[in-house]
């Protein structure tokens, strides 16, 4: 028996999801700025200046008119804290008369009620044509974290790393939207827990791959399972959270193979001179 095709397999993965009720983080206009404003009000009493998440965000005037790429680093693990205080931080700075959409996995979207939550946040599900729709048809910021699972579980001792994990669709999204991307650095959410190992080797022996685009099955050190295994939440412990949001980069006028990837390895590239950056304080407050 023959396989189906990629293109089948997308039909039949579309028609499951909408079966079983699945049918949010598609739509940009189901934005909701109140929602914003409630989670701000909550969750957003975590993150800033001398709280849990001690947070701060330099660089914001580097944003051009929107519609720009943002693309990041990203750390911390299931509960993804890095992307909530960027998100609450921007919001603080710039209102929800500019929203910020972000790309999520697929995992986000597993429930009507989340996928309801996150969608009416911003939230989208991740796929080149839902973000070409922000971008070029709403002309909306968007942020991308290209590292996805293998970064945000990428081992403590690599936390001043990045991790694209080869991923260059970013890139190419760029060059055809003719959007800047706009290169941002985070440091300090690899500090709400320990990650020991990724578990790359672990993950293909699964083949969570095929099952869940999950590529890691991280060993780490966590609350308030204390030594745990696979992706699980975990309770995290108070860190400071800093970003660096740098100048833009204009993508190249065509698409090309080369220019993705020059445009990819540029992008990288700053990136981690903004992360040593961020590091380097960190190590001399450390001091």
């Amino acid at each position: 028996m023959t396989s189906a095709s990629p293109k089948r397999r997308g039909v039949l993965f579309e028609g499951l999801r909408r079966s079983l009720g699945l049918t949010h983080g598609d739509d940009p206009t189901r934005f909701d700025p109140h929602l914003v404003d409630r989670v701000d009000a909550t969750v957003g009493r975590l993150f800033g200046q001398g709280r849990y998440f001690d947070t701060t965000v330099e660089g914001f005037e580097h944003l051009p008119p929107p519609p720009a790429l943002l693309v990041s680093n990203h750390s911390g693990g299931t509960l993804i804290p890095d992307v909530w205080g960027l998100a609450l931080m921007w919001y603080r700075h710039f209102g929800t008369s500019r929203p910020l959409y972000i790309l999520g996995h697929e995992l986000l979207f597993a429930t009507p009620m989340s996928g309801r939550l996150f969608e009416s946040a911003g939230v989208l599900r991740a796929g080149p044509g839902r973000a070409e729709r922000v971008l070029k048809e709403h002309r909306r910021d968007l942020l991308v974290l290209p590292g996805g699972d293998v970064d945000v579980w990428r081992p403590w001792s690599e936390r001043y790393s990045v991790n694209f994990a080869g991923r260059t669709g970013y890139a190419r999204l760029a060059i055809r939207a003719q959007v800047p991307v706009v290169p941002v650095a985070h440091a300090g959410a690899h500090d709400t827990l320990l990650v020991l190992r990724s578990g790359k080797r672990i993950a293909r022996w699964l083949g969570l791959h095929r099952v869940a685009r999950a590529e890691v099955w991280p060993l780490h050190l966590s609350l308030p399972w204390g030594l745990a295994l696979g992706p699980v939440p975990h309770w995290p412990l108070p860190a400071r959270f800093e970003y660096l949001v740098g100048q833009p980069i204009a993508p190249p006028a065509q698409e090309s193979l080369q220019a993705v990837r020059d445009l990819d390895a540029r992008t990288r590239s700053v990136v981690q001179v903004q992360l040593n950056e961020l590091a380097a304080r960190r190590r001399a407050r450390a001091r």
